[in-house]
């Protein structure tokens, strides 16, 4: 069994649903500090984060994840128990195998080989590593990046470890992420029967129109690194359970996903106009949860793709796409920010794998990224 297999295996016996940790970051300190790591334990509510650093110089080459996963959904439905790691045809299965506690073992393995041949590398070798990101997201890496900012210690290059690849490991990076705002809307009207509804004021019917006129809004065209800005209805909430009661309001749930062509304050200032427009009696309140960033070609991407082309021998593509990762709280402090993990097909699914062979292709990959970037002068 390598060393990077044995150490994903040793992460998912720990039943670490968020935002428990259940003793992963311990165990990681310990294996960091014989390595001449500062570890500090940080701790914000009810969320553990693990800020490690090795050297004081920069620049600072950083790898973020989280020990935290998602819950397993019946356990009955697994074919093997999900925090008992299991392998069957050359893929380990078992909770955050992909998502992300595989890159963890990466990081550490790649990390003990870069230190063991490069004692004294260039620059610092940091971790940021939360148990918040399946979560909130409140307590962890925000909080551990205003930590860092109120004292002035910046990150240079930050490889987050979420799941990126979509065939095979490294055939995607992702170089940045669109931002994300979600509003939930409530629509007043005025409850009556449907046998007499010049009595009443159909919320449904007022908010309709509304929805189709932001749904098939082009909000901008992309750019070369975004796709266009898409504007989704998740949930519609109305009636009292009655076929024959106009409800008395409605309440939406929607998500911009949005690219660098436009801002938040300017999807928000659009929404409430069309409102207005279709003479809605409307409450909104709205939530930014990232905002966009992109990292162009430079020092870490270039290190990046040139690490996965030694390793696996094939070039790998830049994308944007996908959900938010805590990526997002790092780039705007000024790192370069990438993200770079497992194939992402099972995710938080029944049955979450991912393959053996490419645990270890990841653990070499961050190695060499790391010799590219900190390796001696």
């Amino acid at each position: 069994m390598s060393r990077v297999l044995e150490y994903t295996c040793e992460l998912i016996r720990r039943a670490s649903v968020t935002p428990e940790d259940a003793g992963c970051q311990q165990w990681m300190a310990e294996k960091l500090e014989a390595l001449g790591f500062k570890c500090e334990h940080l701790r914000f509510g009810d969320v553990d984060n693990l800020w490690a650093r090795r050297g004081e110089k920069g620049p600072l080459l950083v790898f973020a994840g989280h020990t935290d996963v998602v819950p397993t959904g019946d356990e009955k439905k697994w074919t093997s128990a999900p925090f008992s790691p299991e392998i069957r045809d050359g893929m380990l299965y078992g909770r955050g195998t992909a998502d992300m506690k595989g890159s963890i073992a990466a990081m550490m393995v790649a990390i003990e080989e870069f230190v063991g041949a490069h004692p004294e590398h260039t620059g610092s070798i940091g971790l940021l590593i939360t148990a918040d990101e399946e979560g909130p997201a409140i307590n962890g890496t925000i909080k551990v990046v205003e930590t860092l900012e109120q004292r002035n210690e910046k990150i240079d290059y930050c490889i987050v470890g979420e799941p990126s690849s979509t065939n095979v490991v490294g055939d995607v990076i992702k170089n940045g992420r669109r931002g994300s705002l979600g509003g939930r809307l409530r629509v007043k009207g005025i409850q009556g029967h449907v046998a007499y509804p010049h009595l009443a004021d159909n919320p449904i019917h007022r908010v309709a129109p509304a929805l189709a006129e932001l749904a098939s809004e082009t909000w901008d065209n992309g750019n070369a690194f975004f796709p266009a800005t898409s504007f989704q209805i998740s949930n519609i909430n109305s009636g009292t359970g009655a076929t024959n009661v106009i409800p008395g309001d409605c309440d939406v749930i929607f998500n911009f996903r949005f690219s660098t062509e436009v801002t938040a304050a300017q999807l928000k200032a659009r929404t409430e106009v069309v409102f207005t427009e279709h003479q809605l009696d409307y409450e909104l309140e709205w939530t930014l949860s990232g905002q966009p960033f992109i990292t162009e070609r430079g020092a870490l991407v270039d290190a990046v793709v040139a690490a996965i082309k030694d390793i696996t021998g094939r070039d790998t593509e830049l994308s944007t796409a996908g959900g938010t990762s805590d990526g997002r709280f790092i780039a705007p402090t000024g790192a370069q920010v990438i993200e770079l993990g497992p194939i992402n097909a099972t995710i938080h699914k029944i049955d979450e794998h991912t393959p053996v062979a490419e645990l270890d292709q990841l653990a070499l990959i961050y190695q060499r990224t790391l010799q590219r970037l900190l390796g001696d002068v």
